[in-house]
């Protein structure tokens, strides 16, 4: 007798080898195997036919402010993870900063998971903090089963996590590098920063100047040398500069162990269209203009750019105020972030098996998540079910955001995200929410 307890079937199944006609099969929330269309269904198991609509693996967001505990009026692993579930994510990786305390020691990672556990509607991991002083944290942290740890260059906007200069991050890397783990930086040249134009006021053009390209490149040109010398794992966040692609493409040829990431919000909209004092479209780096855009679709289509990740970080909506330089620099987009990429990919000629293999596939293989990322037999059962074709226009109030501010208010989007499943469970069917099974996530490896 068949141990099959669920069959999934679409037309569209997006797997690793393209997107086929399937059946595909559940037991003890693992996928058991991928079957032809028209597969008998096991006598016990449950049938559910999603017709045309597409059957994508969980989306895997390595990049996201959940801001729990100490700044929960922020966001909160409750609405976070909700918002996720609502758009298609099933796994998350959650930042070191916004909370307080930070993720910087093995007490705070303990206290965030004791948070978490109950409120977790989708799976959810941890990544460490490197700090100035806490080098002799950063091991016991991967002990305790963090993904990497994240470092800023530059000022990161809350004093509990300062900056590393460049004798410290040679220090966090040396030590980080010997137990083969990975660092996760935000690159900006702090010098290249303070030499830039000081302006304020609700001019987007005038905060642009404020965070030139040129702060990105320098910090990831300085971070490539020292990764090479030291012959360390990093990645760089939120790649906004297409200036300094040349950069990572060079130095992935050369063999420094190097990945990139980039964002929603940096491949949909663009610096033109943002108005006067609407600072909900800030965050640092700068989204720039639609030229630099279409170069980091270019360096996404060749593997320069690995990944696409949230970067979602929240704020109450009175720290959005219209000065850009005293306003909150965050965008929200965990419940957006499938359709927005998904509307911006159809119009360029991507498909739908490109999306999966940046917002899945490669996230989960950059944090070794082995059970995530891919339709395949002997990975969680984890999936969006996906109306490509089919549109909405963002009603921030329908956000499941503790925070319903966000860049993408009125925008008409493709893709209604139908149904989310995580190990075989329905955890979210057209907005509605099922009760948190999510569980917490440590690195095996």
């Amino acid at each position: 007798m068949s141990d099959t307890e669920l069959v999934l079937r679409s037309t569209r199944v997006v797997t690793p080898e393209g997107t086929r006609a399937a059946s595909v099969t559940v037991t003890g929330g693992t996928i058991t195997a991928v079957l032809p269309h028209d597969a008998a269904v096991p006598a016990g198991a449950s049938l559910h036919d999603f017709g045309d609509d597409v059957l994508l693996p969980g989306l895997v967001d390595t990049h996201v402010h959940v801001n729990d505990p100490g700044r929960t009026e922020w966001e909160g692993f409750w609405t976070a993870t909700r918002a996720a579930a609502a758009g298609g994510i099933t796994t998350l990786v959650d930042m070191p900063l916004n909370s307080l305390p930070p993720t910087t020691t093995v007490d705070g990672l303990r206290t965030k998971q004791e948070v978490a556990r109950s409120k977790a509607h989708v799976d959810v991991g941890f990544w460490g903090g490197a700090l100035p002083d806490n080098v002799r944290d950063l091991r016991p942290l991967h002990d305790a089963g963090v993904f990497g740890f994240k470092c800023f260059l530059s000022p990161s906007g809350v004093e509990e996590f300062p900056e590393l200069n460049r004798e410290q991050l040679s220090a966090a890397m040396t030590e980080i590098a010997g137990f083969g783990g990975l660092l996760i930086v935000h690159a900006e040249d702090p010098h290249e920063l303070d030499v830039a134009p000081h302006l304020s006021g609700p001019k987007y053009a005038d905060y642009l100047a404020t965070r030139p390209r040129v702060s990105e490149n320098a910090a990831i040109e300085g971070l490539i040398a020292v990764a090479g010398r030291i012959g360390a794992r990093v990645h760089i966040l939120h790649l906004s500069s297409s200036d300094a692609l040349p950069l990572v493409a060079a130095a992935k040829a050369a063999g420094v162990r190097l990945t990139a990431e980039t964002c929603p919000h940096y491949l949909t909209l663009t610096a033109e269209e943002v108005p006067d004092g609407a600072s909900e479209f800030k965050c640092c780096p700068p989204i720039r203009e639609a030229a630099n855009q279409d170069l980091l679709w270019d360096a996404l289509a060749d593997g320069t750019i690995d990944c696409i990740v949230t970067d979602h970080s929240p704020s109450t909506a009175d720290l959005k105020t219209p000065d850009f330089a005293t306003a909150w620099g965050g965008i929200s987009s965990l419940q957006l972030s499938l359709p927005a990429i998904w509307t911006e990919a159809r119009r360029r000629g991507r498909s739908l098996e490109d999306v999966v293999r940046w917002m899945s596939t490669a996230p989960a293989d950059l944090v070794g998540l082995a059970r995530k990322g891919a339709i395949v037999p002997g990975r969680d059962a984890d999936f969006a079910v996906l109306a490509p074709d089919e549109t909405f226009t963002v009603d921030p109030a329908a956000l499941h955001h503790r925070n319903q501010v966000t860049a993408y208010a009125g925008k008409t989007l493709h893709g209604v995200v139908r149904s989310t499943w995580l190990r075989g469970v329905r955890i979210a069917s057209d907005g509605t929410l099922a009760d948190p099974t999510g569980r917490l996530l440590e690195r095996t490896n």
